[in-house]
């Protein structure tokens, strides 16, 4: 009798306790089995296209603003440059935005007391006009006194009108490779040498600096034959008459002059 008792206390335990216990809801499905869940891609794809066209339409509305506002004040000069959007003296900050097709978050701006250095923001795109990379450009009073571009050669400076021309890019090419010619030349490697002022004579041809170095060149290879053909050519380009005629404006050649008339005879008497 006692042991019956006793379980039926148990249970009556057993059920007070189950009673106490949280109760736990019925979990259920988030979805069924067999549904197709939509992709939400599509969505993504045409939100990213509204925010992208929205930015294109803002750069392209602040854009408009700049360019009227740096051809409402311009010289034809500097107005023609813009339109071909290219850089040129002179040019204000926001003409120079404008012959860039960029905007102001693409330059970092430093400086003081007049003078203005406009660089590439880092992170960005750099800019470019239709010569090529702007490496940075330098601003005097609100206008540019120069500016330079990332080249093949290092980058090239450009300070006046001259600089901007075709020539002058050209000479400032040459220039650049006579000095690495130089550098090759002074440690000996000639052939590095002659390939660097071959490159030079073909950006800016009929030059007696870069005709002499030639004949250098190949006078220190003991190719005399191809040297006396140089120096005799850089004697010819010099234009002796010229010579005579404008001293000054020549002066700086005299020394080479004999250098070639004097290698072009040892090389002669050699040759017999």
């Amino acid at each position: 009798m006692k042991r019956y008792a006793f379980a039926a206390a148990g249970l009556a335990a057993l059920a007070a306790t189950a009673a106490c216990a949280p109760r736990m809801n019925r979990v259920r499905p988030i979805q069924t089995n067999g549904a197709i869940v939509r992709s939400t891609q599509d969505d993504d794809i045409a939100r990213a296209r509204s925010e992208g066209a929205n930015e294109h339409a803002r750069l392209a509305a602040e854009q408009d603003q700049v360019v009227g506002r740096a051809l409402a004040d311009c010289t034809p000069m500097l107005c023609n440059a813009i339109a071909r959007g290219e850089l040129a003296v002179g040019m204000t900050r926001e003409q120079v935005i404008a012959a860039t097709h960029t905007g102001p978050a693409a330059w970092e701006e430093r400086g003081g007391g007049g003078i203005t250095t406009l660089t590439p923001r880092q992170g960005t795109r750099a800019p470019h006009d239709v010569v090529s990379e702007v490496a940075f450009v330098t601003l005097q009073n609100g206008r540019v006194q120069g500016y330079a571009y990332r080249e093949p050669q290092g980058v090239r400076l450009v300070s006046s009108a001259a600089d901007a021309t075709r020539q002058g890019a050209a000479r400032a090419r040459a220039e650049a490779l006579l000095r690495e010619g130089d550098d090759l030349a002074l440690a000996g490697d000639f052939d590095g040498a002659l390939n660097r002022y071959d490159r030079a004579d073909v950006v800016s041809p009929n030059d007696p600096e870069v005709t002499l170095r030639i004949a250098r060149a190949l006078d220190k290879q003991l190719r005399p034959f191809e040297a006396s053909v140089r120096y005799q050519l850089f004697l010819h380009q010099l234009e002796i008459e010229r010579i005579h005629a404008y001293g000054d404006a020549y002066a700086r050649y005299g020394a080479a002059v004999a250098e070639a008339r004097n290698r072009i005879l040892v090389i002669e008497r050699d040759r017999r």
